[in-house]
């Protein structure tokens, strides 16, 4: 192919990923808009646009106050709000998280749950409630400080027990995963027989729930969650070159093994801030990356990016399923989200257990 020939490709191929952009980024905002509406408080569709509207630059005049009460406002605004954009956040964390451990270990079924990496922040996260440690790191509290220094702990044991040279093995990888999950889910036990009256904080964290979130929690985990996939985006073209093989990732000028650290860092770094407001959220960055590699191809410059947004959008509609499905009682999310990526995972399994045979 020609030099201009090749140029000409680039553009289609460009464009149409600004149109996959422009158009899930367009079914994420009525998404969100349409989950504020989903609660125990009944409150109008019309009502919650005027509540919107009446925050936003240039309508907010347009909105008669009276047509909307102190009380519907406070619920919009203060409760549901935060959550939802917490639901978003998490989910596009997880999702990214899921595209870098996928691209390093080249493997679909690599994931921060399956890693050990949400059991890592697991640990730390309840170390922090149940020992009651309590100090702020530039602006940010004991939870989500332990959280990531345990889950970037976790994922350096699992990559080293994995490593085979300069080979990370389908086999190793999973069942190391699996002992260091298991090993940290039992200091995790511990510590819930310890708790005593914080017993319930620990559990209700470790199913997965937003129903505490609050605005402070949004703002004290948003700058990490965009400086981490901001920096794993800066990466996208390493991780092709990765998916290529390590010697060739070699040949075209890629520092591998700095590449891989800085990425589990990064990837760590986005798990731990999800579910240290989240909980443990299972099977988000399984499902998603893989689904969306399956959709738009495995280019990381677009698969990134779509699979944050598709992320976000999906943990939005599972936890409005959560608030709703046996209502007047609320699920945990991560249960729907386990419902949803167990029998995934079993089908990958299934699909690929013929390249697992030793």
């Amino acid at each position: 192919m020609s030099v201009a020939g090749a140029e000409a490709a680039y553009f289609r191929r460009a464009s149409r990923w600004k149109l996959t952009i422009i158009v899930l980024t367009a079914l994420l905002i009525p998404t969100i808009i349409l989950s504020l509406n989903i609660g125990f408080a009944q409150i109008p569709f019309p009502t919650v646009l005027r509540v919107l509207a009446k925050q936003t630059p240039l309508l907010g005049g347009l909105v008669d106050p009276s047509s909307v009460s102190g009380v519907e406002e406070t619920i919009i605004l203060q409760i549901r709000m935060p959550r939802v954009l917490a639901d978003a956040m998490v989910g596009a964390a997880l999702a990214a998280a899921g595209v870098v451990y996928q691209g390093i270990f080249k493997n679909p079924m690599a994931d921060p749950y399956v890693l050990g990496v949400s059991a890592g922040a697991a640990v730390g996260a309840a170390l922090a409630i149940v020992l009651g440690i309590g100090f702020t790191l530039f602006g940010l509290s004991t939870v989500p400080i332990l959280a990531f220094a345990v889950s970037l702990i976790a994922v350096f044991v699992v990559y080293n027990i994995s490593r085979v040279g300069s080979r990370v093995p389908v086999t190793t990888l999973l069942l190391s995963g699996l002992a260091v999950s298991i090993f940290l889910s039992a200091i995790v036990a511990v510590l819930q027989v310890i708790s005593g009256e914080k017993l319930h904080a620990v559990v209700f964290w470790l199913m997965g729930s937003f129903s505490y979130v609050e605005w402070k929690d949004v703002w004290a985990t948003l700058p990490l969650i965009c400086l981490g996939t901001a920096a794993i985006y800066f990466f996208a073209r390493d991780l092709n070159a990765l998916a290529l093989g390590e010697e060739t990732a070699q040949q075209l000028g890629v520092d591998t093994e700095r590449v891989k650290k800085l990425l589990l860092i990064f990837g760590s770094l986005v798990t731990a801030a999800a579910v240290s407001i989240s909980g443990l959220i299972a099977f988000i960055g399984l499902i998603i990356p893989h689904l969306t590699r399956i959709l738009i191809g495995p280019d990381h410059r677009i698969l990134l990016p779509t699979s944050i947004i598709v992320g976000a959008t999906f943990l939005v509609i599972c936890d409005a399923v959560a608030r709703v499905i046996v209502s007047p009682v609320e699920l945990p999310v991560g249960i729907i989200t386990a419902f949803s990526g167990g029998p995934f995972f079993i089908y990958l399994l299934y699909k690929k257990k013929g390249s697992y045979a030793f």
